[in-house]
């Protein structure tokens, strides 16, 4: 659906976009992680025809970038992280212009409008002015916008940036939402726990450079240096822990109050030994699971040292 080939925009000696390869199919959400700055937004408006790239190329739905701008217009809606809008319009009234300037006319436009405010959970604002919105509700009347035209490809800039932890959530909820419609988006974030739930893909970008681009569960593999155990049992932590620092398996055992954290050796997966070892000994085990790796740990391990 979408693909790129070495997509690159410069600025004087500012590399933006250094050589961008994507390949993204009908459903994928992708995660676009990176610091502000690091090339997001230069990526997503030159998939957006909105900006010529220096070179490379990008295809989306066969169509290319350079050939076909208008087509790929009418199958992206592209959300900016910052968008205007019209004070002095009721939020219905305001989708309707929108839609009107994408040819949707007659009774057919009221329809539409009516059936992306209940997608985005916004009917019951429908008559309210758009001044008197809040920012998460300005966020997801911009989505509606930008769902008008029904596109089969998104290209979301930061769409939670600035909103409170509830609106953060509502916005990742919609975004589950557009993946089970089969739609591929692109949604970019430097605030990586929004979408660790949501992707099923992520790229992390850094000064411009896509260091890595993966499926969710394999760029938690990629990142994971040694598994590490967290361990409760009911008395005798101290005398647990050394026990379990005995077996060969394991690298280090250390004490955060009466948690053990248990790290195994390297290519160790296997750590049935654990609990076994603790009650053949006698401890009582009462509470035994796999420290979880997430995308904010993730980044900083696979980037680390890549772009000194």
């Amino acid at each position: 659906m979408i693909e790129t080939r070495q997509l690159t925009k410069r600025y004087g000696n500012l590399i933006a976009a250094n050589e961008i390869t994507l390949n993204l199919k009908e459903g994928d959400v992708f995660g676009f992680i990176g610091p502000n700055g690091s090339g997001k937004t230069t990526t997503m408006r030159m998939i957006a025809t909105l900006l010529p790239p220096d070179y490379g190329e990008c295809y989306v739905n066969g169509k290319s970038i350079y050939t076909n701008p208008a087509e790929i217009r009418r199958m992206v809606g592209y959300m900016p992280d910052l968008f205007g809008v019209y004070d002095d319009m009721t939020v219905l009234e305001y989708l309707e212009f929108f839609a009107a300037t994408y040819r949707i006319n007659g009774p057919q436009r009221r329809k539409v409008c009516e059936e992306k405010l209940e997608l985005v959970d916004m009917a019951f604002k429908r008559d309210a002015m758009v001044s008197q919105l809040s920012r998460g509700q300005t966020q997801r009347i911009g989505l509606a916008r930008t769902l008008l035209h029904d596109p089969q490809v998104l290209l979301l800039d930061e769409p939670a940036s600035g909103l409170d932890p509830r609106a953060r959530i509502e916005i990742r909820e919609l975004l589950k939402r557009l993946g089970e419609m089969k739609k591929t988006v692109i949604v970019s974030s430097h605030i990586l726990p929004e979408l660790s739930d949501v992707c099923t893909r992520v790229g992390m970008i850094e000064k411009g450079i896509m260091l890595v681009d993966a499926d969710v569960t394999e760029v938690m593999k990629m990142s994971r240096e040694s598994l590490i155990v967290h361990v409760h049992v009911k008395e005798r932590p101290e005398a647990a822990a050394a026990l379990i620092q005995q077996h060969g398996d394991v690298e280090n055992v250390s004490m955060q109050g009466p948690r053990i954290d248990v790290t195994l050796r390297k290519s160790v997966e296997d750590y049935s030994f654990l609990p076994k070892a603790l009650i053949d000994a006698g401890f009582a085990l009462t509470g035994f699971h796999e420290e979880e790796i997430n995308l904010e740990t993730a980044f900083m391990r696979l980037t680390k040292g890549k772009q000194q």
